[in-house]
């Protein structure tokens, strides 16, 4: 935890910006994996509990009556039969005390002080759930639908927590960069591992063991795949081949859960082909061009459009793409290679705050775009860049099969693809270039004291000497 006057500023900051009524974070239960008693390992606190209540113990709800200024941490103490299998915990009053919270109370109570409320017609502030088991203790306090909780969450919760956790504060940053410490070990363990022979499976566990080994856990399933056209490969038995690119995208949480996210993409000989380094030195260069452009006031949607359109310039130099960029942009031709945004929100969470949705998290009144265009409408983050925002910057290219078929047979964009060209890249696959970024007051800068190898050269040599 931090200290607990970082857990007190925030509680206060959020009564000001919410302004009444009653707010319920509430945390997660135990998870169990297959059955009730063999829970999923490790356990995984709700991220917006922690970052007002700090406690990592299931079975916990956070209480701040905004009128009244009182705070309530909920709670049963574990009985004996508990302490026998998991050992002694904390009270809850203890804590309480621990974050600066003045009261604590068994779960029952949670009841009274929601009827309470209700009788008084006062608003109860709570967030969208997103697990099935607070979506029916919400039933139960609240009287409201699983089908209709989303829709009742309250929008001045949400906006006041994505307007606090969106800036990153010192101590966040030096989580963060405890985060990029672990998740560079993930990524030089698999540049060392890589070679023809050597399972997906098995240097995907490698890369897992690290995380769980130096932090709390993965912060996210492990994409590791020969198939880089897959945007979300999952790890196979099949053995790495010669010629081929393996595509690692891993972070992990550190023990105050903050997160790395970054991708690497290499060639599974050591040495890229002409035709790769072709197409990796594309995404390279939008990589670092992002990064050059990325500061405060710049609007990620717009940065993101720049990087699609430096994209279609180079691929038209390779005969991949033709016509006029502007407009092949502004018909989504790009999204042929990218059909994912630039990047999203990091944090707590990977995708910071997703169970808020994206539209409240990476986007605003006044960036808010229509995203019904293929690519586009996968957009995580869109919004004016601040002092103290952690994004990812993740272009890629990506060769799909399917997709190429699909937009082949209805002629989509044919003015501005050469599809005769792309049926030779069928079985390229896909590279992404992802790092974390924060923004500065005059630009930005990566997080991590040591930046994971992705310069082609600079892949070869760590690749060949480690």
């Amino acid at each position: 935890m931090f200290n607990k006057e970082t857990y007190i500023r925030r509680r206060n900051e959020l009564k000001r910006l919410v302004g009444n009524g009653v707010i319920v974070l509430f945390g997660n239960n135990e998870s169990p994996s297959n059955f009730p008693n063999n829970g999923y390992y490790p356990f995984r606190q709700d991220s917006s509990f922690l970052y007002y209540f700090g406690q990592q113990r299931d079975g916990l709800v956070g209480v701040i009556d905004v009128d009244n200024d009182t705070e309530t941490l909920i709670g049963d103490d574990i009985d004996i039969e508990d302490i026998v299998w998991y050992g002694s915990v904390n009270s809850v009053s203890n804590m309480a005390s621990e974050v600066g919270v003045a009261h604590s109370a068994p779960m029952k109570l949670l009841t009274n002080i929601c009827n309470d409320a209700l009788r008084a017609m006062r608003r109860i502030h709570f967030l969208p759930p997103y697990r099935f088991d607070i979506k029916l203790q919400i039933f139960d306090l609240l009287g409201i639908h699983p089908n209709q909780q989303k829709e009742s969450a309250s929008m001045d919760l949400i906006k006041a927590i994505v307007k606090m956790r969106s800036t990153k504060d010192a101590e966040e940053i030096e989580e963060l960069e405890r985060a990029a410490v672990i998740g560079y070990k993930m990524h030089t363990t698999a540049m060392r591992l890589v070679k023809p022979g050597v399972t997906e499976k098995y240097i995907a566990g490698q890369v897992d063991g690290i995380a769980h080994s130096y932090g709390s856990m993965v912060s996210f399933p492990t994409i590791f795949t020969q198939h880089g056209e897959i945007l979300h490969g999952t790890p196979s038995l099949n053995k790495l081949e010669a010629g081929k690119l393996a595509l690692c995208d891993a972070g992990a949480e550190n023990m105050m859960n903050y997160c790395s996210d970054n991708t690497r993409t290499m060639p599974v000989t050591g040495k890229f082909t002409q035709r790769q380094l072709e197409i990796y030195s594309i995404v390279e260069t939008c990589h670092d061009y992002a990064l050059e452009i990325s500061k405060p006031g710049a609007k990620y949607f717009d940065i993101h459009l720049a990087v699609c359109r430096l994209m279609t310039d180079r691929l038209k130099e390779l005969g991949l793409m033709k016509g006029d960029t502007e407009e092949a942009v502004r018909a989504g031709a790009h999204a042929m290679f990218l059909p994912h945004g630039l990047g999203h929100m990091m944090g707590l969470d990977v995708h910071d705050m997703e169970n808020f949705d994206q539209i409240n998290v990476g986007f605003d009144e006044e960036t808010r775009p229509k995203l019904e265009q293929f690519g586009t409408n996968c957009l995580r983050m869109g919004r004016r860049l601040e002092e103290g925002f952690v994004v990812t910057d993740e272009p890629g290219i990506y060769f799909i099969p399917a997709l190429i078929d699909e937009w082949k047979a209805s002629g989509h964009c044919k003015e501005f693809l050469n599809f005769d060209k792309l049926e030779t890249y069928k079985d390229f696959g896909g590279i992404r270039i992802e790092d974390d970024i924060l923004i500065t007051k005059d630009g930005c800068r990566f997080i991590g004291k040591d930046l994971i190898p992705y310069h082609p050269k600079d892949v070869e040599a760590f690749m060949e000497n480690n």
